[in-house]
């Protein structure tokens, strides 16, 4: 009998063993993130990310996990709050957040119609907090103003409406800063009516690189301040939810609520640890190749769309008689191909110079095909037109990443 049930075991260990490191050439893997302007979450961990990570302590962060608890504090000190807590994402981050804050429906959320939150989180304000969203539309067509907020806010006792408990903003939102003024005239009024202000802040990176702005300055004006280690920082894995000391003491409710308990996630501190010693002084160098980027477009008839302020290009090839579609068939059949998805051009850490001029050089030599080269730059574009047809400046091409 004992024999038997041995031999079931043997066939059991050789059932459910795997191999995942399956031949793949991850210095290749490497190249092709250097030429793409998909996202800027495509980025991979590097050897000394990776060595550095490897090191860092093997608590269960449930219970108790040194390093991550270390990065906690680093990061609630450098944003100037009193607590931080890590999470698997940006968008489980945001949502703690705003459940966090959400607690007695109904209630509404203020935010941008092009906001994560409002688009790519999945209706999460709806699912998790009961919460209504009032989308708005700058009408700068770039950021959300105070005169707008204050225009569109929900308060009062009219039982017909979900009054707004929540102005949640996004910095940077299509790679645009928010002017900080602005954010303290909002910040003071969502004071005087008693509204929470949350901050997806998943590239706020960007704005203090950029501005030389601290954080602790850039995020004192809200309430509660999510920032990504992903995006921007070429982290694998992870984000921190910033706030008050009973703020983050709620969330790690919710995230046990959520499902997002982890346990030994101190390779993945440890990796966040890493990017943000080496890697965030290399933004600057990202928004000077954005800005290459969008010089070049400009000058072969390209019309930009929004410009590169931080990470992030945004342009319309019809002036020079090209699709999107056409630049992602050729950009891809390239001998060293490039990966494009329409109209958002990101630029990370990663992104060689090469491809910026590959990809210039691409569009210039396909219009000279169609006949419709120009010598002449693009002319700017009116931010009335743009805020009229606000959302179609982010055009995906069909089957395209959306990253």
């Amino acid at each position: 009998m004992a024999d038997h049930v041995q031999q079931l075991r043997d066939t059991l260990f050789r059932e459910v063993k795997v191999d995942v490191n399956l031949a793949v050439d991850n210095e290749a893997t490497k190249h092709t993130v250097s030429r793409s302007f998909i996202s800027d979450t495509i980025t991979v961990p590097t050897k000394e990310m990776y060595d550095y990570a490897t090191r860092s302590s093997l608590g269960d962060d449930v219970y108790e996990e040194p390093s991550t608890n270390q990065l906690e504090r680093h990061i609630a000190q450098l944003f100037g709050k009193e607590a931080a807590i890590f999470l698997s994402s940006g968008s489980m981050s945001n949502q703690i957040a705003l459940r966090a804050h959400l607690t007695r429906p109904p209630h509404s959320v203020l935010c941008d119609i092009r906001s994560h939150i409002n688009c790519y989180e999945g209706g999460g304000a709806a699912y998790h907090s009961q919460a209504a969203v009032t989308a708005v539309v700058p009408s700068n067509g770039t950021y959300s103003t105070f005169s707008y907020v204050e225009k569109h806010i929900i308060t009062g006792t009219d039982v017909h409406f979900a009054n707004t408990r929540v102005i949640a903003l996004e910095n940077t939102l299509n790679g645009c800063v928010i002017p900080q003024d602005e954010i303290l005239k909002i910040s003071a009024f969502a004071k005087t009516e008693g509204v929470r202000m949350h901050l997806d802040g998943a590239r706020i990176w960007h704005v203090a690189a950029e501005t030389g702005t601290s954080l602790s300055e850039l995020c004192a004006p809200f309430d509660s301040v999510s920032c990504c280690f992903s995006k921007g920082l070429g982290a694998p894995v992870g984000s921190c939810l910033i706030g008050s000391a009973e703020l983050v003491t709620h969330a790690r409710w919710l995230r046990k609520l959520f499902g997002g308990g982890m346990r030994q996630t101190g390779i993945l501190a440890g990796s966040a640890a890493y990017a943000l010693s080496n890697h965030f002084q290399l933004l600057p160098g990202v928004h000077a190749l954005a800005r290459k980027l969008e010089q070049g477009l400009r000058a072969i008839g390209v019309q930009i769309t929004s410009p590169a302020e931080t990470c992030m290009v945004f342009y319309n090839p019809a002036p020079i008689g090209l699709t999107y579609e056409e630049i992602m068939e050729r950009a891809a059949s390239l001998p060293d191909p490039i990966k494009v998805g329409g109209s958002r051009l990101v630029i990370h850490i990663q992104t060689s110079s090469q491809a910026v001029d590959d990809f210039i050089n691409l569009l210039k030599r396909m219009s000279e095909e169609k006949g419709s080269a120009t010598d002449q730059a693009a002319p700017p574009v009116d931010a009335n037109d743009v805020a009229a047809d606000l959302r179609d400046i982010y055009v995906r091409v069909k089957n395209a990443s959306k990253a």
